[in-house]
């Protein structure tokens, strides 16, 4: 293994370019990187909230509203499937996970039955629907989330939580959130950069439901004076308080929006203009055409943007909302929108802020530990085996750690502190794999071998040992990775790129600069073999 091989130069010089690539740019300042050419990276390393500073919130996703606003929805399905079919009830009962329904007459159980199977939808991915029609005696049915769509709610509502909050920080240009899961029902989310926690927390938390329903006209009036409200609408008001009786059902919702965008309505005031997709497109279309003249209400988060009379069907997938809106709020709004509406609302149960300030700390305190434990590595490393073998260490070192910041320049990971930990640990291991293969060539050396022999010796039988420290390791690194959150896992992904760049630097740069010193000097003696 000591052979001066063409390909492990090569394969040297090419990670030694490597390194100086794609390190470079964290050394110059950004008018410098911009001034690059093209061709060359200009990726830097991403500092995390704790060296960078930021905000912090942490989450809790109401599972408890967002139950029973599914519910809600339910009962509406379930009214609406049996007044088309002309069936009589004597009650709508809600119960926890749907509604039961008592029937006027008997005989109409059979059509009820299947008008409530028509409305628990279509099987799912896993061949079965998330809610179940039954018949219950002889004069009700009853229509309920199933047992695996009730219990699967909350994860899943946080899941998608987690997917939409990253989309809507992501529209305002923060580098590098962290958002990862905490529990059962909180997200933590982690904002290197924004300043401002209170912009951050009014982006996330609105949950940004839009929905199109029909305005109640004939029982607007007597509903909102009497305080009697039919049971299929609900009174909801616009941003100067007038109210409108709205049906519950919805026509169409945010969920079939493809694109929203800032327009100009026609008098050249901030609007917004959208567009469905298919499904959302024909549902539209068809609900214009059968209530031309009548209004209908736009609806935000419960609030009433603007409530249009429909002059004619609208079959093109497109319209625009007017609300008198400023460009600022538009084009959140928009941003909003586009990102899609939360499964359920957000709560704040703890927000901070780190400073700049105690960023720029971080970093120091970081970088003076990093340049210490390298200092204390180089006098151990010369003082226990020599400038020449020492040295080749220090040499080996130096490119692990310009490829470790190359390798995270690249993929754009995010250092933290525990990331500095783990920068360090990964200088230790690196020199523990040479100093496994320097005792090992003392201990040929002693036994009286030739100088070629040990120094050969001392990398094939330490190759075992090293590659088995470094993949117990690797696999340490990977199980933190992935069961780990926030810091836990900057210190694995740290500590995984280490891995490789140390085995690197370790063996195959040693390798080839005692194999350039072998070449040339032809020593007849160790020089560690003391």
């Amino acid at each position: 293994m000591i052979q001066l091989s063409r390909w492990k130069v090569i394969l040297v010089v090419l990670a030694l370019v490597f390194g100086v690539l794609f390190a470079l740019p964290n050394m110059l300042s950004p008018a410098q990187r911009k001034a690059m050419p093209g061709f060359l990276p200009k990726g830097t390393l991403n500092l995390g909230l704790d060296l960078r500073g930021g905000s912090y919130l942490l989450l809790e996703v109401d599972t408890v509203e967002m139950r029973e606003k599914r519910v809600t929805n339910l009962l509406e399905d379930v009214r609406v499937a049996l007044r088309e079919e002309r069936i009589a009830t004597t009650a709508i009962a809600r119960e926890e996970r749907g509604a039961l329904v008592t029937l006027s007459s008997p005989a109409q159980q059979d059509a009820a039955f299947e008008a409530l199977q028509l409305a628990a939808g279509a099987p799912g991915a896993n061949g079965q629907s998330d809610r179940l029609a039954q018949r219950v005696g002889s004069d009700r049915v009853r229509l309920a989330f199933t047992d695996t769509a009730w219990n699967g709610m909350a994860s899943q509502a946080v899941d998608q939580s987690i997917e939409v909050v990253r989309r809507r920080i992501d529209s305002l240009g923060t580098r590098e959130p962290s958002i990862t899961r905490q529990g059962a029902d909180r997200i933590v989310v982690q904002a290197p950069g924004e300043s401002d926690p209170a912009a951050l927390e009014r982006v996330i938390g609105q949950t940004a439901q839009l929905t199109f329903q029909m305005v109640d006209v004939d029982n607007q009036a007597q509903a909102l004076q009497s305080g009697l409200i039919p049971p299929d609408a609900e009174v909801l008001q616009d941003e100067v308080g007038t109210p409108y009786l709205v049906k519950r059902r919805i026509l169409v919702s945010g969920e079939n929006l493809t694109r929203a965008s800032v327009g100009a309505d026609q008098s050249g005031r901030p609007a917004i203009d959208f567009r469905f997709d298919g499904q959302g497109a024909r549902r539209f279309g068809e609900a214009t055409a059968q209530n031309i003249g009548r209004p209908f209400a736009i609806i935000l988060d419960g609030r009433v943007i603007s409530a249009p009379r429909i002059n004619g069907a609208i079959t093109g997938g497109t319209g625009q909302i007017e609300g008198g809106f400023t460009i600022e709020s538009a084009s959140e709004l928009v941003n909003l929108l586009n990102g899609g509406a939360l499964p359920a609302p957000l709560s704040v149960e703890e927000r901070r802020t780190v400073t700049a300030e105690l960023g720029a700390d971080a970093v120091a305190a970081g970088a003076l530990s990093t340049a210490i434990a390298f200092v204390i590595i180089i006098a151990f490393m010369i003082l226990s085996y020599g400038f020449l073998f020492g040295g080749v260490s220090v040499l080996g070192l130096l490119l692990n750690g310009l490829m470790i910041i190359a390798a995270m320049s690249m993929t754009q990971a995010t250092l933290t502190l525990p990331g500095i930990a783990g920068l360090i640990l990964t200088f230790a291991v690196a020199v523990d794999a040479n100093v496994l293969i320097y005792e090992r060539m003392r201990d040929e050396a002693r036994a009286g071998r030739s100088v070629i022999a040990s120094m050969d010796a001392g990398f094939n039988k330490a190759w075992g040992t090293i590659l088995d420290a470094n993949v117990t390791t690797l696999v340490a690194a990977l199980i933190m990775f992935i069961f780990g959150a926030g810091p836990v896992r900057g210190f694995a992904w740290t500590l995984s790129i280490g891995v490789f760049t140390s085995v690197f630097s370790a063996v195959l740069v040693a390798q080839v600069l005692l194999a350039y010193w072998l070449k040339a000097r032809r020593p007849k003696k160790l020089p560690i073999a003391e």
